[in-house]
């Protein structure tokens, strides 16, 4: 069972900045791919980012520009840097894990969630 660990959510002004980490433990050379998805109250879960073992970052248009997604096989993290945020960014942000999947762009592609992260971004 892989195991997810989301930290480096917070609260921040519109325009400033944010780094999200998702650590992985337990067997993650089972994974392929990692990816970032985001829930705000009374919203649909959107996927925000992904990244395969090929180490190609993919975003979603609402974020394109202003966040980048990195991967650290030695340490088996994944950093979600978010720059420029928005009001509208506030959510929390779930890391996962697609064990098969080259390019996740399905919440079914993945196999493991963490619980997430809460960023909050204040106009």
């Amino acid at each position: 069972q892989v195991h997810l660990a989301e930290s480096g959510g917070g609260l921040v002004q519109a325009g400033g900045s944010l780094n999200l980490s998702c650590a992985a433990s337990g067997p993650i050379f089972d994974v392929n791919s990692m990816g970032w998805y985001r829930q705000a109250p009374g919203k649909q879960r959107e996927l925000v980012a992904f990244i395969g073992s090929e180490n190609s970052a993919n975003y979603a248009d609402a974020v394109k520009g202003r966040f980048t997604l990195s991967r650290d096989n030695a340490t088996n993290t994944v950093y979600l840097r978010m720059n420029s945020l928005k009001p509208e960014d506030t959510a929390r942000y779930l890391c996962a894990a697609s064990i098969a999947a080259i390019r996740p762009t399905r919440e079914d592609s993945y196999d493991y969630w963490g619980q997430g992260t809460q960023v909050t971004v204040s106009s």
